[in-house]
């Protein structure tokens, strides 16, 4: 058996909800409960046919990569009393009790799964440590979650039942694939009500959920509340990382109703917007919430997962704006105060070197754009909280073993867009001079991260329309920003209407 050596953890995945009875059943018949779907289709590809890609399965991926294994053996679950690896995958089988065959058929609460998370974590700390004093100091669990699982997890750390509050401190880490982080909402009828408790969909709504998250009093019976898509200080948020779906066309489960039901800028169940946690990393894929192109099954989502669990540097990036120029007449108009409306929406890809795939895509044709009013880019005094000036375009994660190289920087790629908006003034939609798909600034910017001899991090960078498929030698200006070290890059458009503004990277050590 391998010793604790971080950043390789014991892996817990919690599946997902599973509607019906049947669903049920089909579940618990299997050993890893959708972690070891694999996938053979990627949709996007420049004939306009479906080309294959053999993405074996997070699960066996884990396996050939990294040296994780599971913890069967001669058809049972290892015993308790022996030693399991460091470098184990366990598959919380909480649907078991919920098995006509396997349990007792009925269904409990979220809590109820979260109490029985907390005595797993318990439970793989004692067969990975054994009564050793030092490992069971070392010892840390990764939680990894798809959809309702990421409630359950959330609901462990945010709500713990009795008895497992202090397993809490042995997590170091949670991904969520495609978590209604904020509930589930339907096209007709909003969110989730709280009396569809048929199958526990009640898990959905926003009022249940804040009890069950530990946001409300369980005596509170008052109005649901907007968002619940708070950790409540619980768990350090740079922690915990949501990967969202964008894709609502193909998810084809249930023969598509809920596609329709939740509709587009979903991931065929799930609304973007409700697929995050306040505050933490997160990125953006363009696949559906299962299925033949779904978000576990996918390169996409192991790519993240694998990076955010083991890599080596983080790096996000905000655009600073500094200006965004208007059409002569708009600006006329905005000097005479009158009322103007239109929206920006920002586009970002972000692809590492030498990859076939995405780390984060986020675009205005799959709904994922940052979007921005005119009043909060143009207007600054009128920006809140939820949408500052300066937007948040990604957070990634480097990896010195996907390196193309033996040796050198780490290299990536930024696809930054920023498309011209549709103005209206004082309610007249202006279309003068407009062409429906131009830009500001569309550019590819090529970034290389690396330490000097001095190790310290600095970032060199390339236009791809100057340096084409090159990062260049120009260094970003190192500034340093609320305690950070900031690198920044000048983002200035060639006409007007353009932007002025300054992408800011920060770079730090991940998992050092």
């Amino acid at each position: 058996m391998g010793s604790m050596k971080a950043p390789y953890y014991p892996i817990i995945y919690v599946r997902g909800y599973a509607g019906s009875e049947q669903a049920v059943e089909e579940t618990v018949a299997t050993p890893y409960m959708g972690f070891s779907d694999g996938a053979t289709k990627v949709r996007q590809h420049w004939t306009g046919s479906v080309k294959r890609h053999f993405f074996e399965s997070p699960l066996i991926r884990l396996m050939k990569d990294y040296g994780y294994r599971d913890i069967y053996q001669d058809g049972r679950v290892i015993d308790s009393d022996t030693q399991i690896d460091p470098k184990s995958v366990i598959i919380y089988r909480y649907y078991d009790q919920v098995s006509e065959e396997l349990g007792d058929g009925d269904r409990p609460d979220i809590p109820v799964f979260a109490k029985g998370l907390g005595e797993l974590i318990a439970k793989v700390r004692d067969q990975v440590c054994l009564g050793n004093s030092q490992s069971q100091n070392d010892f840390k669990v990764y939680l990894v979650a798809h959809s309702m699982g990421g409630l359950i997890c959330r609901a462990f750390l945010q709500n713990p039942p009795e008895g497992t509050a202090d397993t809490r401190q042995f997590v170091d880490k949670v991904f969520t694939y495609a978590t209604p982080h904020n509930g589930i909402d339907l096209r007709l009828i909003n969110n989730v009500p709280g009396f569809f408790t048929r199958n526990n969909a009640h898990n959905f709504n926003r009022g249940y959920m804040a009890k069950y998250l530990g946001l409300r009093d369980e005596n509170d019976h008052g109005p649901a509340p907007k968002r619940v898509d708070s950790l409540n200080n619980a768990f350090d948020p740079q922690r915990f990382f949501s990967l969202v779906g964008t894709n609502h066309k193909d998810y084809t489960v249930a023969s598509g109703w809920s596609r329709r039901a939740v509709g587009p800028m979903s991931d065929g169940l799930v609304r973007i917007s409700n697929a995050t946690v306040r505050k933490t990393p997160r990125a953006f894929v363009h696949r559906s919430h299962s299925g033949h192109y779904g978000i576990v099954n996918s390169e996409e989502g192991y790519q993240n997962l694998t990076r955010f669990l083991f890599g080596d540097v983080r790096v996000d990036g905000v655009l600073e704006v500094k200006d965004i120029t208007l059409p002569p007449r708009i600006q006329r108009a905005k000097d005479d105060d009158k009322t103007i409306r239109a929206s920006y929406h920002f586009e970002t890809i972000v692809r590492p070197r030498g990859a076939l795939y995405d780390l984060s895509r986020r675009i205005v044709d799959e709904g994922s754009a940052v979007f921005r009013s005119f009043d909060e880019m143009c207007r600054p005094e009128k920006c809140g909280l939820d949408h500052p000036r300066h937007p948040h375009l990604f957070s990634t994660y480097l990896s010195a073993r996907h390196r193309t190289r033996s040796q050198g920087a780490l290299v990536f790629s930024i696809d930054l867009r920023v498309q011209i908006p549709e103005y209206e003034i004082d309610g007249f939609l202006f279309l003068d001079d407009h062409i429906k798909g131009s830009t500001l600034y569309d550019e590819t910017i090529h970034l290389a991260v690396d330490r000097d001899d001095n190790d310290e991090w600095f970032v060199r960078y390339g236009f791809d329309s100057v340096t084409p498929g090159r990062p260049g030698r120009t260094k970003a200006e190192r500034i340093s920003m609320d305690g950070s070290t900031v690198f920044s890059i000048p983002i200035e458009s060639s006409r007007k209407p353009g932007i002025n503004a300054n992408l800011q990277l920060t770079a730090r050590s991940w998992n050092s």
